[in-house]
């Protein structure tokens, strides 16, 4: 298991999260891999064994053990007062709570801002929502649904077919946000000693992600096509069918780029060609240009192109899947990956965040928690007993 010296940013702070599925738990998953303890705090009883991302299969498989690192699990019944009164005397002891329930859940707990800051005036609280307040509130929303009506299942698939993007890019986001939130309210509270309210939102995220276009629009007044059919800003920026059937992408976006790839390649008509001299002149004749380049650059491997183009500092890229990346020699020597235990006792690797700090890699100092692993541990230093802490953790 990879350690950490132990100047690591949030060192001493304590989150306790009420999280499932993807949003909640990456805010948790962010605060821990800088050095927060995260109690992730999970129900049992009346039918619920823990998150139920536990139990996902297919494309939810995973959930849990990706977000849930660097976290310590506490089971609890909070439908009894028991296992609520722990929860609150966990809260008295937090910095942070974060929580992505529906609107209402937890207020119907008592475990809402307001019911809480009483308790903690210094507690900074992170609710991670389908929409932030306004007319949509009470609305139930999922990546998906802010996909489809926030634009982006638009610009990604091609006209009249919509598209949902390929990752859970709204939650990660959405969670990403809520930790920025919460680390914006840490910094507020050295000044003021009052903790605050941190509101975060999916389709408020997906707007954001599709600012750009609608920027685009407000500048030109054209709406922007989808990504697929859209008038490319470079002259070429595609991805090409090579020998064997392979693909591969290539990018030449700049004047002297397109000098240097025709050298490499002997295109010396392409390159004397005035109406592609520029730019903005390939774009202009893509028309015709295209079908050229991509019968002249079909009896290359793809191999053989993407080291040319490296050699020649040109943009380029495999087209990859997700299980090849595990293999992937840069992200295995840069330290990009890191060796975790899921809960049922099997070794894999997992995608660190995409930073250094003081040149070194947030790594796992907890592999994802089985349910309840840290009941004991948590439980006594709030000062219950043994047999407490037996009867708290059973579920009802």
């Amino acid at each position: 298991m990879h350690t950490e010296t132990p100047s690591l940013p949030y060192t001493g702070l304590r989150v306790v999260e009420f999280t499932h599925m993807v949003m909640g738990p990456t805010c948790g998953m962010v605060l821990a891999d800088l050095g927060a303890e995260v109690i992730k705090v999970e129900p049992i009883g009346h039918g619920r064994n823990g998150d139920a991302t536990r139990q996902l299969l297919g494309s939810g498989a995973g959930f849990f053990p990706m977000f849930n690192r660097n976290k310590k699990s506490l089971a609890l019944d909070l439908q009894t007062p028991e296992g609520k009164e722990a929860a609150l005397r966990l809260i008295a002891t937090a910095d942070v709570v974060s929580e992505n329930f529906k609107p209402g859940t937890m207020q119907k707990l008592g475990l809402d801002y307001n019911s809480l800051k009483a308790l903690n005036p210094r507690l900074i609280y992170v609710s991670h929502k389908g929409f932030l307040p306004g007319p949509y509130e009470h609305r139930t929303a999922l990546d998906e649904v802010v996909q489809m009506m926030g634009g982006l299942a638009y610009m990604t698939g091609r006209p009249g077919d919509p598209l949902r993007a390929g990752t859970s890019v709204n939650d990660i986001m959405g969670g990403l946000f809520g930790a920025l939130g919460a680390m914006a309210a840490l910094a507020q509270r050295e000044k003021t000693g009052c903790g605050q309210e941190v509101q975060s939102a999916l389709f408020e995220n997906n707007v954001f992600l599709m600012a750009q276009h609608m920027m685009q629009f407000a500048v030109t007044g054209k709406a922007p096509a989808p990504m697929p059919a859209r008038i490319s800003a470079w002259g070429i920026y595609d991805i090409f069918k090579v020998k064997d059937d392979a693909q591969i992408f290539l990018a030449v976006v700049s004047d002297g780029a397109w000098v240097t790839f025709c050298n490499a390649f002997g295109f010396a008509d392409l390159k004397a060609d005035e109406r592609l001299r520029t730019n903005n002149g390939r774009v202009t004749n893509r028309e015709w240009m295209m079908p050229i380049l991509r019968e002249r650059l079909r009896v290359h491997s793809a191999d053989m192109l993407a080291t040319t183009f490296e050699a020649q500092g040109l943009p380029f890229a495999p087209i990859t899947r997700p299980e090849e990346l595990l293999d992937d020699p840069h992200l295995n020597a840069s330290g990009g990956l890191a060796p975790i235990t899921l809960p049922d006792g099997r070794e894999t690797k997992t995608v660190l965040m995409p930073v250094l700090l003081d040149g070194q890699r947030l790594g796992v100092r907890l592999s994802p928690p089985k349910l309840g692993e840290h009941n004991a541990e948590l439980l006594a230093a709030l000062g219950y007993s043994a047999q407490e802490i037996a009867q708290l953790s059973q579920p009802t």
